[in-house]
């Protein structure tokens, strides 16, 4: 048996990762490190999977004082001194009853609590850190000694590497994760998403779980794998998972009644014994193979949606209002839609606005059919929500990411602005949603290399609100179509409005086009959705609504 034995209870272990031939492993370069991970070049042997993980994360870079194996050595008499370390109480900032033991044997068992209360001792600053049990969980069965174990911990909490996003260690930063993965899943897992949205109350509360699944729920076998392209790859690895985890749930659950009277407790049960239906290999390929957004456009989302929580206030945790109750049936009132159909719309808008309620800015039937009017109404309010109901009683619409009065920015020229968040949608006569078309083809276009924090003329997607005067508060939009080498103007033609006309989805036609009476429209395929026409292609309107996102914490 090797060196790193003392904490593995065998009987529990897969011994084939024991009895491989030792290999080493020389290479360098990063390109052959993914791929080595991935193909799971050292999950076969028990010695050499330690010894990677060693020098990969001995490779991160830190900060200056990170705690080492000697301070261990130090304090942990202080801390734990003769008790029995699973009578001690572990800090808040972990979730008590989520203590993954994995293959553990009783000596590793106790060992994670007590190098759970030596990093509180060490990391004042971490206030929320589900995912911390678990790392250490793993990284024991990897480890020669208790202080070792630590070391490597504390090393991947004190990455200081701004491009290398590890383990959430605030509620912040966890929160905004959880509304990351929910608009991912919302962009990459429709069908899936639209199950959730059909049996929960609150599909957010869902998507918080997306790290217990990985860090609490899923077997060790799969875990370590996740864990070896994690330390090479980084964060976006666990959305990757994650997605892939629940496009199988939903393949082998769809169609099949609920197991338990909660979707939440159904996922929690099929990532426990995912081994019935799904290998680890598996997994990993469905993971790779989802054709995610580039990791600046994800930093761009996540960032986004940290500033809407701190906008909000919320940056410790608290009980979650019910997302899912946005839009209230006692007080949402519409010519066009339905409680039930505005609810399905508002589970396709960004999470960091399905915080807010519904707020009705331009309704024809009060204001008239005036585009002056229109823009005079919508003005100052980002994004908005544009409802059509035709004489014909067909109803479409499109989410709108960018103020209207962005529309001046090309003078008196009719130009193209908005982001990639815009999307045209039809709900009768039967529902259909068009996103932007680089989303589900992104081989059409190639991410750009420009500035993460360049400021931007396009408009900010990070206020609820009215739109941020000073431009030193307007983060370059995630998104935007800067970001992206796109094959022609076409592919990202979002929204544009002069005195004549307001048109929404350029390149071959036109999603749609309204015209200044906001009388008559027209509807046709466009490049930047890829849509089919929203309704009959020429229409005349009967009713239009615009709607705003009022946020109900400030007000």
């Amino acid at each position: 048996m090797d060196e790193y034995n003392r904490f593995v209870d065998w009987d529990k272990m897969d011994v084939t990762v024991q009895s491989q031939d030792a290999k080493e492993l020389t290479c360098t370069e990063f390109q052959e490190l993914k791929q080595l991970a991935r193909q799971g070049y050292w999950a076969k042997n028990h010695s050499l999977r330690a010894k990677v993980y060693h020098r990969l994360i001995s490779n991160i870079p830190c900060r200056t004082v990170t705690p080492d194996a000697n301070v261990y050595r130090d304090i942990i008499v202080k801390i734990v001194g003769k008790r029995n370390s699973s009578s001690l109480p572990l800090p808040e900032f972990v979730d008590n009853s989520l203590v993954p033991t994995y293959c553990l044997n009783a000596e590793g068992i106790g060992a994670v609590r007590k190098i759970i209360l030596c990093i509180a001792n060490q990391f004042p600053d971490i206030s929320f850190c589900p995912a911390l049990p678990s790392v250490i969980a793993l990284l024991l069965h990897y480890s020669r000694d208790e202080a070792e174990c630590f070391e490597q911990v504390c090393r991947i909490l004190a990455c200081n590497d701004p491009s290398k996003r590890l383990i959430d260690q605030t509620f912040l930063a966890f929160e905004s994760s959880c509304m990351t993965f929910g608009d991912l899943v919302n962009k990459y897992c429709q069908a899936a998403h639209k199950l959730m949205v059909a049996v929960s109350e609150d599909v957010l509360e869902v998507y918080s779980d997306w790290q217990r699944w990985l860090f609490g729920e899923l077997p060790m076998v799969y875990v370590a794998r996740v864990f070896d392209v994690f330390l090479v790859e980084g964060y976006k690895v666990l959305y990757r998972v994650a997605l892939a985890l629940l496009k199988f749930f939903h393949k082998v659950r769809a169609g099949q009644p609920m197991e338990s009277d909660s979707i939440q407790q159904d996922i929690r049960a099929f990532v426990r014994d995912i081994a019935k239906s799904v290998s680890p290999e598996r997994l990993l390929e469905k993971a790779f193979a989802i054709r995610l957004f580039s990791r600046k456009e994800i930093q761009l989302l996540q960032m986004a949606n940290e500033k809407a929580l701190q906008q909000k206030g919320i940056t410790v945790k608290q009980k979650r209002q019910n997302v899912h109750l946005a839009v209230h049936a006692e007080n949402f009132k519409s010519e066009i839609v339905s409680v039930k159909e505005m609810r399905d719309i508002w589970s396709w808008i960004p999470e960091r606005f399905a915080l807010c309620q519904p707020l009705l800015l331009f309704t024809t039937l009060e204001h008239g059919c005036s585009l002056s009017r229109f823009y005079s109404h919508s003005e100052g309010h980002e994004p908005t929500l544009l409802l059509i109901k035709t004489t014909a009683k067909e109803v479409c619409g499109a989410y709108l990411s960018t103020d209207w009065s962005e529309r001046r920015r090309g003078g008196n020229k009719l130009s193209f602005f908005g982001t990639g968040e815009c999307f045209v949608f039809r709900l009768q006569p039967e529902v259909e949603r068009y996103e932007w078309v680089i989303i589900k083809h992104p081989e059409l276009a190639t991410a750009g290399s420009e500035p993460e924090n360049h400021a931007s003329p396009a408009s900010s997607t990070l206020s609820s609100g009215s739109v941020p005067s000073d431009p030193s508060d307007r983060l370059s939009p995630f998104l935007s179509a800067r970001h992206f080498n796109l094959p022609s103007k076409t592919a990202s033609m979002f929204m544009a409005g002069s005195s004549e006309c307001i048109i929404i989805g350029g390149g071959d036609g036109q999603a749609l086009y309204l015209d200044a009476d906001l009388n008559h429209g027209r509807t046709s395929h466009c490049n930047t959705f890829n849509n089919q026409p929203l309704c009959s292609e020429s229409f005349q309107i009967s009713v239009l609504e615009v709607w705003g996102f009022r946020d109900t914490m400030n007000g």
